[in-house]
């Protein structure tokens, strides 16, 4: 009767199995109901047996009040040994994700994220001893939650792509390896460990002190902290910091001490060899370095502190606040209190210790204290999305000798630098245990979907820092073998125009060569009247007279790299502007380039002045001999700001300006100018039919310069006192060890 009161909105005559004019009984309309019900009810047990006891949808409970234990049996089966050879293209089950059907509340309206289902609590234990596999830790509780909490959890095992078990593997010092490794073999939806996470950030033990968590993990993903580079799987495990709990709750003081120590070294488990080191560099240099050791007269209690320190055991460190850790410097045995002595110091030193992860690595970042790692093959946290480079020094351990001259030599411009992106990276990635958790889900996210991944910047600079962006996913070096696309603007010098077909047609990185022809009044030769040559020529009359016909993103431009060159340019030699391509290469998201000229501030008329003086700075390469990359004739057709591109047009000057601020504007970086060559006249041209000749010419261009300023809001043209020449270049070696040899001079 319970049931037909719960499914009392079902109609008996949508039961009926047959048509009859006779009324049924009602012994058989309760009879179908019972039916029913009772298959809902099988479904539904069949299903709490297929998912470990938890109904699929229901959300995990987090009571710890009454959690259910698990005996497992002396002959359980035991999980297979961690797979040092896994890869995320051998070892994971792609398949399993992106099946969660999107929802309201999701940003992604495909349903491309991860959803990961977390084992419901228990207490696995021995059948003889009873003793548990391990305690459950407040940590391990906090991942949980933070995961259960997350947009990636989801009730649903059927729909995971991860899975988490509830197994406190966080400090191995703390759980029984065997246990746990029947444990996880004992899980409904273990299947050799694939797409598990395991959690640890203390692993090993003595003697031997494994950077990698001893238990039987098969395929499972190690979330860990402490790897090195032999133990760690990349793009498959995820490396964390070794966690310290005691800074969450700890207060740094106010106002911040001043950094007036350049070194301090306050780990306490060094390796004896090193510290004999540290101790006689302390005499060298009295007034940089902070050596911090255990106390002489250290009570019991200082004497588990310093034990903790030295096995990096945090479960055992005391709540914060009921007992201070002071620690006192050598030779002197002057007290300070740890971790506020960090915030004293420039740079800290973080060591290899018995094991290779130090959570002083964490506490230095939280101090602000720039970290000097000091442990080979270690392998820092988040270390396939973060540039440590702008993070940390790195100093080989057989260089400790070396430390002092090595952090006098940075520069303090860098070390604000360094700083500030360890306050930035601190708060975003490790400030607490969650936004850790959480970092770790986001950068299997990105693994899993890379076409929606995060990019370099994202993961590196601050949302709210300043910086201008580079929208070019570009290699390191561009690829050689595409080579480049000249384009030459051209009007009507076709003597000068056939010559520098030749000489380009010599260049061996040349791919092909489109000639612009901008005369409207007369048509360009036709092209048997061309010089022959081995190299694609295309010949394109444009609609109108523009300077910006240059920079059209012509659909015959099949290479990245295009070589803007003017008709009359042409003394460059073959060596000079292959040479020029090999610089683009190197930085394909800058114009790289010939004639270069700079501007300068007038202070008498208070504006920007066009300067071509010959001088040690320059901030623009001129566009009559460039190469840069064929996006930027994109944005320059299709996203030129303000009206510059129309302007550029009818006044028919400053195109290359109006390039050099695009570009700059983006990348915030300067040009680069190649080889020393100075002169860039046209022998056969007279001046009347040069642009250039104007004795306007100056003074339009210096009004470009603030015009185009304006429209900006800033002035985006960066300096520099750079330039690229070939190697052996100025040296004198037989020419055939010269690459480029044929190179102008000034």
């Amino acid at each position: 009767m319970t049931f037909l009161s719960k499914y009392s909105f079902i109609k008996p005559q949508t039961l009926l199995l047959l048509p009859t004019p006779k009324k049924q009984p009602v012994r058989y309309q309760y009879l179908v109901v019972s039916g029913v019900v009772t298959l809902l009810l099988l479904f539904v047990w069949i299903a709490r047996l297929r998912n470990g006891g938890e109904t699929v949808g229901e959300r995990l409970s987090l009571d710890l009040a009454d959690v259910p234990q698990v005996v497992l049996d002396k002959e359980a089966e035991l999980a297979r040994a961690r797979n040092r050879n896994c890869s995320y293209w051998d070892c994971f089950n792609v398949y399993r994700c992106g099946q969660r059907a999107p929802t309201l509340d999701d940003d992604d309206a495909t349903g491309e994220r991860i959803s990961i289902y977390v084992y419901p609590l228990k207490e696995y234990l021995d059948a003889d001893s009873k003793r548990p596999a391990g305690p459950l830790s407040r940590e391990f509780y906090r991942i949980v939650e933070t995961i259960v909490n997350s947009p990636y959890y989801t009730a649903n095992p059927n729909e995971a792509c991860l899975f988490l078990p509830t197994l406190d593997t966080l400090n191995q010092n703390r759980i029984d390896t065997t246990l746990v490794g029947k444990a996880l073999a004992s899980l409904p939806h273990w299947e050799n460990g694939e797409n598990h996470l395991i959690f640890n950030f203390i692993p090993g033990n003595k003697p031997d002190y494994s950077t990698v968590l001893d238990v039987n993990t098969d395929r499972a993903i190690i979330v860990g902290a402490g790897f090195d580079s032999w133990t760690f799987r990349t793009d498959f495990d995820v490396s964390v910091p070794v966690y310290s709990a005691a800074l969450e709750q700890y207060r740094w003081p106010e106002p911040p001490p001043d950094r007036t120590v350049l070194l301090v070294v306050a780990q306490l488990n060094i390796f004896p060899r090193q510290f004999r080191i540290l101790q006689e560099l302390t005499y060298d240099y009295p007034n940089d370095i902070l050596l911090l050791q255990r106390c002489p007269t250290a009570t019991a209690k200082v004497d588990e502190v310093l034990d903790i320190a030295q096995t990096g055991d945090e479960s055992r460190r005391p709540p914060t606040g009921s007992l201070q850790d002071i620690r006192c410097n050598f030779p002197h045995g002057n007290e300070h209190e740890y971790p506020a002595v960090l915030a004293t110091g420039t740079f800290c030193l973080v060591a290899r210790g018995v094991r290779l992860g130090q959570p002083i690595l964490l506490e230095a970042m939280a101090a602000g204290c720039i970290p000097v790692v000091m442990a080979d093959n270690y392998v820092l946290p988040f270390a396939d999305l973060l540039d440590w480079e702008l993070l940390a020094v790195r100093l080989h351990e057989t260089n400790l000798h070396t430390i002092v001259p090595v952090l006098r030599a940075i520069s303090a411009e860098r070390i604000a630098e360094m700083q500030a992106q360890i306050r930035s990276v601190y708060q975003r990635y490790f400030a607490t245990l969650d936004r850790i958790v959480l970092t770790v889900l986001e950068q299997l996210n990105d693994r899993i979907f890379p076409h929606r991944s995060r990019t370099y910047l994202h993961w590196n600079v601050g949302p709210d820092a300043r910086v201008t962006q580079n929208p070019l996913f570009l290699p390191l070096i561009a690829p050689k073998s595409q080579g480049f696309t000249a384009v030459i603007l051209t009007y009507d010098r076709l003597e000068s125009l056939y010559i520098l077909i030749q000489k380009l047609a010599t260049v061996p990185s040349l791919q092909k060569m489109l000639v612009v022809w901008n005369n409207q009044r007369k048509a360009p030769p036709h092209p048997s009247l061309f010089p022959k040559i081995g190299k694609p020529l295309k010949i394109i009359q444009t609609a109108a007279n523009r300077l910006s016909n240059r920079f059209y993103p012509y659909e015959e431009i099949e290479t990245e790299a295009i070589l803007t060159i003017d008709d009359d340019i042409v003394m460059l030699t073959a060596d000079e502007l292959d040479f020029g391509y090999e610089v683009w290469r190197e930085y394909p998201d800058r114009i790289v380039g010939f004639p270069s000229r700079t501007h300068v501030w007038d202070n008498a008329t208070g504006r920007w002045r066009y300067e071509s003086e010959w001088t040690n700075q320059i901030s623009m390469v001129l566009t009559g001999a460039a190469f840069h990359h064929k996006y930027w004739s994109y944005l320059y057709t299709h996203a030129m700001p303000g009206n510059i591109k129309e302007w550029v047009d009818e006044h028919m000057n400053c195109e290359d300006i109006a390039m050099n601020f695009l570009v700059s504007n983006i990348t915030n970086k300067p040009p680069i100018k190649v080889a020393p060559r100075k002169k860039f006249k046209c022998p056969e041209c007279t001046n009347n039919e040069m642009l250039s000749a104007d004795l306007n010419h100056m003074t339009e261009r210096s009004a470009c310069i603030n015009r185009f300023a304006e429209i900006y809001g800033t002035m985006p043209l960066r300096s520099v006192e750079f330039r690229a020449d070939p190697v052996l270049f100025k040296d004198n070696f037989p020419e055939k060890l010269k690459r480029f040899n044929d190179i102008g001079s000034l």
